[in-house]
């Protein structure tokens, strides 16, 4: 296995490679709510953090204990938002596809997968084991990463070979990679499982179409970049990030978004982004999705046999070998020499202007990178049960509205044991099927005060809880939207005042209508259920 170790602010990270850019700290999941814009359009879904992907886990077979013993039921002692500052996060960066092997070969998965263990609630966990008295051993984090559903050894974990001669039992199309962390005296941590990966058997050299829209890179999508010199593997380099300075790595490797921006610029000096997939001759701009550092905007081109095609328009597929010309000075390309990123100077051609001749080290390999994250809270316990199977929201659906408004959630890995939390105030949820809880929206005065004549939106995010306290984010967030009309009251005193010989509501009459709509709630949610 390998051993995970603790560095400063309880972040941990292990990969293939042993990256060594930063990680950011996100151990803040929910900031506090902002009011949008009144004249945008309001939605009751929408996605707490613009740009995290929700994790998407699968069906490996171990499922939750059903036993529970000692668990005691949550309540509002319990809040989810209460030890923020404990959360433990697992991220996985891989790439998109892999290329079979044929024969004897053994194609290596190219960037290797990484993986990234952040958060103070690692720290907090071990803090507790030492507490209890265990030795050192016992709080170290191990782990190994596979094939999912695969009898590899340990030692081969990282060499994801595919062998698709005609006896071979594995027709697979698309695969899933699987970590699994344990505890240094053998306690399951969790099997975290990685998004779907595509099997190609070489690059496409076609023009790509949209039927294999899943082959081409988009724009705005996260991308990796490695150089090969003289096509060995032993000689291959990514372009990395490290100290926010551009390097070619061996052993570490960097996420990049790639951007298409328009060929002039705004008014304020920005570009102007674009939509779409990339194809050869546009300019784009590769921003380092840790640091936010970015080069130059650049035209990408085709390569073919170490030549820069230049009346190339088709879009960029997967493991296409491609340059990247810099705008502002079109005879230079970026280049590696060494471990430093360099501008290579062109010789121009004068028997064929539409071919420029490149080096080895201006020709790079782009391929699609997916991130999935994983991040959960055990509070101040320590649970001895595996964290996953892993529940996944995707989606919401709102059912009715007003006082009497169902939400339905939508996703994968849902169980019994599982309750929906609106911000810090749990919410009564029927378990309906692995992949549907029904829920009842709290009432908007559960989190502000002057409910009655509220004028303003609220964003509140949603968490799944665990019956034995153990707190699953989410990416998605509940918004409560102003009533178009006021309420009748407010209507009755702005039309002529209030009726001769009434009196002004009290806290009395507050505290029955709050009464009445929680019976109502509460008796429409159980006739639902009976139904």
């Amino acid at each position: 296995m390998d051993e995970l170790d603790v560095g400063e602010g309880g972040r941990k990270e292990t990969s293939t490679n042993q990256p060594g850019h930063p990680q950011p700290d996100i151990s803040v999941l929910y900031p506090p709510p902002l009011s949008p814009d009144s004249v945008n359009p309001l939605t009751h879904l929408g996605t707490l953090l613009a740009g995290h992907d929700a994790p998407r886990t699968g069906g490996w077979d171990r499922r939750l204990d059903l036993g529970f013993q000692g668990c005691q039921l949550l309540g509002s002692t319990r809040e989810p938002g209460r030890e923020a500052h404990a959360d433990q996060s697992v991220t996985i960066l891989h790439a998109k596809v892999a290329q079979k092997s044929y024969g004897n070969e053994k194609r290596f998965f190219c960037p290797p997968p990484c993986v990234y263990v952040s958060g103070q609630g690692w720290r907090v966990m071990q803090d507790h084991l030492k507490e209890a008295g265990y030795g050192d051993s016992v709080y170290r984090v191990c782990g190994y990463m596979c094939l999912d559903n695969s009898s590899q050894s340990q030692s081969d974990t990282y060499k994801l070979v595919f062998d698709y001669q005609p006896n071979s039992r594995d027709k697979r199309k698309h695969f899933c990679l699987l970590l699994r962390l344990f505890l240094g005296n053998r306690q399951e941590v969790g099997s975290f499982q990685s998004r779907m990966i595509k099997v190609i058997s070489k690059p496409s050299q076609k023009r790509q179409s949209m039927k294999n829209a899943d082959l081409c890179i988009s724009s705005r999508s996260r991308v990796a970049l490695f150089n090969r010199l003289r096509s060995q593997t032993v000689s291959t380099r990514y372009l990395s990030v490290d100290r926010g300075a551009f390097i070619a790595s061996a052993r570490q490797w960097t996420a990049f978004t790639i951007t298409m921006v328009e060929d002039q610029r705004a008014d304020q000096g920005d570009f102007v982004l674009s939509e779409g997939f990339i194809c050869y001759g546009c300019v784009v701009q590769l921003v380092c999705t840790e640091s936010g550092v970015a080069l130059p905007p650049m035209v990408i081109r085709k390569v073919n046999k170490q030549h820069a095609i230049l009346d190339v328009d088709e879009p960029v597929s997967q493991l296409h070998k491609c340059a990247f010309q810099f705008r502002d000075n079109p005879q230079a390309y970026l280049c590696l020499s060494n471990d430093t990123i360099i501008q290579y100077q062109s010789p121009s051609s004068v028997r064929d202007p539409s071919r420029v001749v490149l080096n080895d080290g201006s020709c790079w390999t782009i391929i699609g990178v997916e991130v999935v994250e994983y991040t959960f809270n055990q509070g101040l316990a320590c649970i001895q049960t595996p964290v996953t199977p892993f529940p996944v929201i995707t989606g919401l659906e709102v059912n009715g509205g007003g006082h009497v408004a169902m939400l339905e959630v939508h996703g994968e890995n849902f169980n019994p044991h599982l309750k929906v939390w609106f911000g810090n105030s749990e919410t009564e949820t029927m378990f309906k099927s692995p992949k549907s809880l029904l829920c009842v929206v709290p009432d908007i005065s559960a989190f502000t005060d002057g409910w009655r004549c509220l004028r303003r939106i609220i964003t509140v995010p949603l968490s799944l809880i665990r019956l034995d306290g153990l707190i699953y984010r989410t990416s998605f967030s509940f918004t409560y939207t102003p009533e178009l009309q006021p309420p009748p009251s407010v209507r009755g005193a702005a039309g002529g005042g209030k009726r001769e010989g009434a009196t002004e509501g009290g806290p009395e009459d507050d505290v029955l209508l709050e009464t009445i709509h929680q019976e109502f709630t509460r008796a429409n949610f159980h006739l639902f259920m009976q139904s």
